[in-house]
């Protein structure tokens, strides 16, 4: 998904003065055509592509944290030393350089890449690793696929079964709201790994339904009859769209977004449609309508709320989206509710009719509990977890949108629907799996793109005193903290990406001083 870079900074293989590279610090320039970053760790040089694996984000211009570097975009983390992605979204390593020093200069010479499963120090477990006989992960989305990537990552050897029902998973989740619904990404773009890959790496990747799990006998048993045993099993069975419940809902025009084959479904019909109906302005339904306006349809907009996301990001904030969206051309209809979807037109509870080819639902999702509550596990609005990750049954771990953990920041069990979260749980699950005990206290962390703007949220906060303010939101280049008895919770940042990063660093330190340095208060 990255674009080609162009070549800024020095050619490092010509060398630099090791005074140009300050100590602790990151000096871009480039090698054999190729963007390079040079980073400095007291008497230790290091050299790592300058774009993030991800989605091609300038590394540059993200921070370096220790022994890594994050990217500015989405927050992913590499270590410069070895290049491995040490945290999601991105799966991919960056390509290393050999850094030469003679007397006061540096060169960067030959270039190494590596397989993106070859386990490094970063990855490795401890001495005396747990390896179960055998391994089953429940679900191929953002969590299950991470897990299992990590899982050999971390040098397990074992049996390793991946379930899932979608012929396509896994897939990048987040684009088919974004790009590849507004047509300015290819479909090459959604799968997460080329074919072949988990055959590959002996991951076996069976397409199925898993009906029952047994706890006792530590099997699953799938749709065809069949079983497979396990001695660890990690559930990641996701969520679902919410389905309207008024009549017509289930007319053919009418779709929802989570999986590919909708997305797909909802492009087949924006060939012939006209106009547009979204239910619902939430974050899915409203990068639905930016996608679907990129693509020249008419989009109106219905919701019961007064201001869009004033529940997430708050009023403020909440207008600006909506302002956005109405320099698009999007019309919205707040304080509604429809009561009936016809062939043509969506009617409302205020008596309009809106004509309408085609209804897209945004109205949330449900997380997909049958199985863990048919099995008996202990459930709280959503799987319940410890802060390894496992639940009440031991060697039975969830992570993504149906897991409720204690999460260290706010001191309360939450559940979060992001697909960052969800891929560094199942990271974290499958070190844990294989005996790490390694707390999940990373900071939650997404994007939501509205056009050509990207809002960053890095925090959770549900509810809010006060929302401070670094920047104008008129300006459109601004970071808002969301404070609750002088704690800060949350940072929502636009234009702003390095405070973001920051935030996120001084979030993970419960830092409020430097906090308030990011977002006075």
């Amino acid at each position: 998904m990255s674009e080609k870079a162009k070549l800024d900074g020095p050619d490092l293989t010509a060398g630099v003065a090791l005074s140009a590279v300050a100590e602790g610090g990151m000096l871009l320039g480039h090698a054999r055509s190729e963007p390079v970053l040079l980073v400095r760790r007291g008497d230790e040089l290091f050299a790592v592509a300058a774009q993030c694996t991800h989605y091609g984000g300038p590394l540059a211009k993200g921070l370096l944290v220790g022994d890594t570097v994050r990217c500015p975009w989405h927050h992913a983390s590499f270590c410069v030393k070895t290049g491995a992605a040490v945290r999601a979204p991105a799966l991919n390593p960056l390509a290393c350089w050999t850094v030469v020093r003679r007397n006061d200069r540096v060169y960067v010479t030959d270039k190494r890449e590596c397989d993106p499963l070859a386990p490094t120090e970063q990855d490795l477990t401890p001495a005396e690793p747990t390896s179960p006989s055998s391994i089953v992960i429940v679900g191929a989305g953002a969590a299950g696929s991470a897990a299992a990537e990590m899982l050999r990552r971390s040098g397990y050897a074992g049996p390793l079964t991946l379930i899932d029902n979608e012929e396509a998973a896994p897939y990048d989740r987040p684009v088919l709201s974004k790009d590849y619904l507004a047509g300015t990404a290819s479909e090459d773009w959604v799968p997460l790994r080329p074919d072949g890959f988990y055959a590959q790496h002996d991951i076996n990747k069976v397409r199925s339904s898993v009906t029952a799990l047994d706890v006792q006998r530590r099997s699953v048993e799938l749709a065809d009859g069949s079983t497979h045993e396990y001695a660890a099993l990690l559930l990641a069975t996701g969520a679902e769209p919410r389905s309207l419940d008024i009549p017509g809902h289930d007319l053919a025009h009418v779709h929802v977004l989570r999986s590919l084959a909708d997305s797909r479904a909802i492009i087949a019909q924006a060939g012939v449609a006209r106009r547009v109906v979204i239910m619902g302005a939430s974050f899915i339904g409203l990068e639905v309508a930016a996608s679907l306006r990129t693509r020249g349809l008419d989009v109106h907009v219905v919701a019961p709320d007064a201001t869009p996301l004033a529940k997430v990001l708050g009023p403020e904030l909440g207008g600006l989206v909506r302002t956005l969206h109405e320099e698009h051309g999007v019309v919205f209809h707040l304080g509604q509710a429809a009561t009936r979807i016809e062939q043509d037109a969506v009617l409302l509870e205020n008596g309009d009719r809106l004509p309408a080819d085609m209804v897209v639902a945004g109205i949330g999702v449900v997380p997909r509990l049958d199985l863990a509550k048919a099995a008996g596990l202990a459930l709280d609005r959503g799987v319940t977890v410890n802060e390894y990750l496992e639940t009440s049954v031991p060697g039975i771990y969830a992570a993504g949108d149906i897991a409720r953990w204690p999460d260290p920041h706010t001191g309360e069990r939450i559940r979060v629907e992001h697909w960052v979260v969800a891929q560094r749980q199942g990271q974290t699950a499958a070190r844990n799996i294989l005996g790490a005990r390694e707390r999940f206290d990373a900071v939650p962390f997404f994007w939501s793109q509205h056009y050509q703007l990207s809002i960053r949220y890095t925090g959770h906060a549900e509810h809010w005193d006060s929302i401070d303010l670094s920047g104008n939101i008129a300006d459109r280049a601004f970071s808002a903290a969301y404070r609750k008895n002088g704690k800060t919770l949350a940072v929502a940042s636009l234009k702003r990406d390095r405070e973001n990063l920051e935030a996120e660093v001084a979030l993970e330190a419960n830092d409020e001083a430097a906090l308030g340095r990011i977002v006075g208060g």
